[in-house]
């Protein structure tokens, strides 16, 4: 994984954000990570509401998203960045507490790369998130260009 690349993480429970970053930086994940508590502080953050950009043109973003999270839920979230074109190719991993296979379908269908269940138990919670941190590493991420006029996300 290109070291420049950002980790957007939209989870809305701290004690599960608190892990997923110490156990992705025990792989050796120094990558910069953004927490978001709930899916439209993401979609803000992407959508540059604040008429000014908060992040650079070309950075590459992988996106770690929970499902269940307050105002904007992140079905919805998924949906919106892979139906906006200058934002489809951030790659998206769904961490979520359920395994209901109708919800890792529709994740899949709206264009998530990978669905990870969390697991309830702490040292397997650790060992997945561990896993999926070697899984980052190998990853090659595209760049993310500013859309034009900082659209929106639809």
């Amino acid at each position: 994984m290109n070291d420049e690349v950002v980790i957007l993480l939209t989870e809305d429970d701290s004690g599960h954000a608190t892990l997923i970053k110490r156990n992705l930086k025990r792989t050796g994940i120094q990558n910069p990570i953004l927490h978001f508590n709930d899916g439209q502080q993401i979609l803000d953050y992407l959508n540059c509401t604040n008429q000014t950009p908060a992040w650079e043109d070309g950075t590459p973003f992988i996106m770690l998203l929970d499902i269940r999270m307050p105002k904007v839920n992140g079905f919805e979230v998924l949906k919106r960045v892979k139906n906006n074109p200058e934002l489809q190719n951030i790659p998206i991993i769904i961490i979520s507490t359920s395994d209901n296979p109708h919800m890792m379908e529709r994740c899949r269908e709206l264009g998530c790369l990978n669905y990870i269940v969390k697991p309830i138990d702490y040292s397997n919670f650790t060992r997945v998130i561990k896993q999926l941190g070697q899984y980052i590493q190998m990853m090659n991420v595209p760049k993310i260009y500013l859309p034009n006029g900082f659209g929106k996300i639809d």
